[in-house]
C-alpha cells in the first residue's frame, strides 16, 4: 500500500526529495492519510500530516489554518470525505504554485485497483479530444432514456483533468479522468436521468429524474432525489454549475463520486459552486450526479454513445 502511495506521489504529483509536502485529512481518512504520510517520508520529502474536523458538506471551506498550510508547501494532498476541490483555499494554493491533489472520498481499495491504476497517457488523450470539442462548441444536448437536457457552453473553456499534476500550480482530483466545463448560467432546461450515483449520497437504488428550468433544479423524483434537494438547500446550491464526461477506462462505479464521475463514457451534472473553473456561481456547496450511458451531442454532433467516446 505504501509503495502504491509512493507511485502516486511520484508519478501523479511529481513529489521529490527535499520538497515540502502537506497531507491534509479529516477525521474519517486517518488511515489513508498515514499511508501517504509514510510514503512522503520514504521519498525524502519534508512531510506533515494535518487533520481537521470537516463540516461534511462538499464545497465548504476548510479552516483558515489549513488553507494557509496549503499555500506554503510544494505539494498538498487533500484526503477528505467531503470535497474541497471547489473552494477558495484550493484556488489560492494553486495561485501560490502549490501542486494540489484533491482526493475526496478516497478509499484504501482505490490504492489497490481502479481509477488510480489507469494508463494516464490514455486518460490525457481522451480528455484532450473532448476538451477541443467543448471549447469550440456552443450547445450541449444530453439524452437519457427518452429525457432531454440542453444548455449553452458558448464562450466557456473546458478543463481536461488528466491526473498529472506535475507543474507548479497544477491542481485537480486524484484519481482523475474527466473533462468538464461550466455551462452558461440560466441556460439549462429539460430533464436528465441519474442512474449512477450522487455525491454525498452514493449509488442510487433506482433511477432519479431531475427536472431543470432556466438553470435551476426544480424537482427531483424519489427518496434519493429528495435527499439531493435537501443537501443543496433552497439557494444557489440548486443552480447547474458543471457538466463533465468521464475519461478513465480503469475507473469503476463504486458509490464514491471521486471515482464514479471518472468512469469512461459516463457524464455528470453538478449543482452549486463553479467559480473555480470559469463560472459565476458561489454557493458553498458542489454536488455531482452521474449518468451511466448518456447520448451526448455538441452542436448536433454525437460525441458520446453506449459508454464510448465517438470522436475521431
Amino acid at each position: 500500500m505504501i509503495e502504491n502511495a509512493k507511485k502516486v506521489l511520484k508519478t501523479n504529483v511529481n513529489v521529490a526529495e527535499g520538497e515540502k509536502l502537506a497531507i491534509i485529512i479529516d477525521s474519517t481518512k486517518r488511515e489513508a492519510g498515514e499511508l501517504f504520510y509514510q510514503a512522503g517520508k520514504e521519498i525524502g520529502a519534508e512531510t506533515v500530516l494535518i487533520q481537521f474536523e470537516s463540516s461534511g458538506k462538499s464545497g465548504a471551506e476548510p479552516p483558515s489554518i489549513v488553507a494557509d498550510a496549503m499555500k506554503n508547501c510544494d505539494a498538498a494532498l487533500c484526503i477528505t470525505e467531503a470535497s474541497i476541490s471547489h473552494t477558495k483555499a484550493r484556488i489560492e494554493a494553486a495561485k501560490c504554485n502549490t501542486r494540489v491533489a484533491t482526493m475526496p472520498g478516497l478509499t484504501l481499495d482505490m490504492l489497490r485497483e481502479g481509477a488510480l491504476t489507469a494508463d494516464y497517457s490514455d486518460v490525457k488523450k481522451n480528455g484532450n479530444l473532448l476538451a477541443k470539442v467543448l471549447d469550440e462548441g456552443k450547445e450541449v444536448v444530453i439524452r437519457t432514456e427518452g429525457q432531454t437536457l440542453t444548455f449553452s457552453i458558448d464562450g466557456r473553456r473546458s478543463k481536461a483533468s488528466n491526473g498529472l499534476l506535475v507543474n507548479p500550480g497544477d491542481s485537480g482530483n486524484l484519481p482523475s479522468g474527466e473533462t468538464f466545463i461550466a455551462p452558461i448560467e440560466g441556460t439549462a432546461n429539460g430533464e436528465i436521468i441519474i442512474d449512477g450515483s450522487i455525491a454525498d449520497i452514493g449509488k442510487v437504488a433506482q433511477r432519479v429524474l431531475l427536472k431543470i428550468r432556466e438553470g435551476r433544479l426544480v424537482e427531483a423524483e424519489g427518496a434519493e432525489g429528495e435527499e439531493l434537494l435537501r443537501l443543496l438547500g433552497d439557494g444557489n446550491g440548486r443552480l447547474v454549475g458543471e457538466f463533465g464526461i468521464g475519461t478513465n477506462r480503469a475507473a469503476r462505479l463504486t458509490g464514491t463520486i471521486l471515482e464514479d464521475e471518472k468512469v469512461y463514457g459516463t457524464c455528470h451534472i453538478a449543482f452549486g459552486t463553479n467559480t473555480s473553473f470559469g463560472g459565476t456561481i458561489n454557493a458553498g456547496i458542489h454536488l455531482d450526479a452521474v449518468t451511466k450511458t448518456p447520448e451526448i451531442y455538441v452542436d448536433g454532433k454525437l460525441i458520446i454513445a453506449e459508454g464510448k467516446i465517438r470522436i475521431e
